[in-house]
């Protein structure tokens, strides 16, 4: 349920004590023209918000970003995310970067929303359904340069398609991209390999199809960091803008990114635990001297990683807490021995910063065997979200 004025959203942050994630888009926006300031002049962004923006919330950073001149548009994964973003009043391009499926072909033509195609079949089917709704189809087309994942191959045979797409009635070839499997990497010699690749195969479509697609792209976040030669008409901005690594062996020393998302939970319950005593599921955790031991209300049903079981911490009034045998599907328990007046309803902060101190993303998916990407796409949804802009709330979506 979304709540949108003032009043209403005091009201249901004070509801949220079990759990809520802060987002904050005004580091949204500021990743993003920190990411802007690198391009070339004419260089444009697709935002990526696919899997609900990351876990962060799509239609809120895509309304934030409605107004950037820059942003050309959004980046998905699903003809159904597509929708839900033309529904509740986006505008700007949509590019649906995965297979999208024969029943949303006349819909998502009617609503401009560009498709990716590699399959011939997919051409016939899409230019019938251009045909029946009256509306031409708007596609990009997928090359695989070393992925091996989607995308026609960079030689004759993908020539051959693209002449195809650019024959097809009905159809506009608005775009051509490829996805750099490697640019997160030190070592940039696969990713640049790739990129003389797509390089190339774009020069063999004008000399051997006589035609230059308008919209070329090639650059992920980590390109769009360290890869300037990738930056070609458009770059797709994901990880980043959440003010994320793409990974360790990025340099993220020359940009300014701000992490948009924070995780509070309360402590429920407070109680003391004598030698011997065992914490949660296994009792892999005993205790061998008298401890103050907290509840918190999240668990792993809550996308909050079970593996983080003994290895986790969280902060409590600006110090780090260690968690306290297994996670549990709704719980878990904290050692909070190092303070002598703790109390039920004090703020935990699971994902974020308390004082000085702050727990990462990148923190959490080290310890969890996991990794930051998959960490915040997994927050649960029960998990209200609250989103902040010029520093006060603007938006909450309540899980009730």
């Amino acid at each position: 349920m979304w709540v949108q004025t003032k009043d209403q959203i005091n009201d249901c942050i004070k509801t949220f004590e079990r759990g809520v994630a802060y987002v904050d888009l005004d580091a949204i926006i500021s990743n993003m023209d920190s990411m802007h300031s690198l391009l070339k002049k004419d260089t444009r962004m697709y935002a990526v918000i696919k899997t609900n923006g990351y876990g962060h919330g799509s239609l809120p950073i895509a309304k934030a970003l409605e107004s950037v001149p820059y942003v050309k548009g959004y980046a998905v994964a699903t003809a159904e995310e597509a929708f839900e973003l033309r529904a509740d009043g986006i505008k700007k391009d949509i590019l649906i970067l995965s297979y999208t499926f024969p029943y949303s072909y006349e819909k998502l033509i009617a609503e401009d929303v560009r498709i990716t195609v590699f399959r011939k079949d997919t051409l016939a089917r899409l230019s019938a359904a251009a045909a029946a709704v009256g509306k031409n189809a708007i596609v990009h087309i997928a090359v695989d340069t070393g992925m091996g994942r989607i995308g026609v191959t960079p030689d004759k045979n993908g020539l051959s398609f693209v002449k195809e797409a650019l024959d097809a009635p009905n159809i506009i070839v608005e775009g051509i991209f490829t996805h750099l499997a490697r640019a997160d990497e030190k070592d940039k010699s696969s990713a640049l390999e790739q990129l003389r690749r797509f390089k190339g195969f774009l020069d063999d479509i004008s000399k051997q199809a006589g035609a230059v697609i308008p919209v070329s792209h090639i650059s992920n976040s980590a390109a769009i960091l360290e890869l300037p030669e990738s930056y070609l008409d458009a770059v797709r901005a994901g990880i980043t803008m959440y003010g994320l690594a793409p990974s360790d062996e990025v340099d993220m020393d020359n940009i300014s990114l701000k992490p948009a998302m924070s995780l509070f939970s309360h402590i429920t319950y407070v109680k003391k635990v004598y030698p011997g005593q065992s914490i949660s599921y296994g009792g892999i955790f005993t205790a061998d001297k008298e401890m103050t031991v907290a509840t918190v209300p999240l668990g792993y049903g809550d996308g909050y990683p079970r593996t983080l079981t003994g290895k986790g911490e969280v902060l409590v009034r600006g110090k780090r807490c260690p968690i306290l045998g297994r996670i549990c599907m709704d719980q878990f328990m904290i050692d909070v021995s190092c303070f002598e007046d703790i109390k039920e309803g004090e703020t935990v902060t699971l994902l974020g910063y308390d004082g000085d101190e702050h727990i990462s993303a990148e923190e959490l998916g080290e310890k969890s065997g996991r990794f930051n990407y998959e960490l915040v796409c997994l927050i649960g949804t029960r998990i209200p979200r609250v989103y902040t802009l010029h520093g006060n709330p603007v938006l909450a979506l309540s899980s009730t």
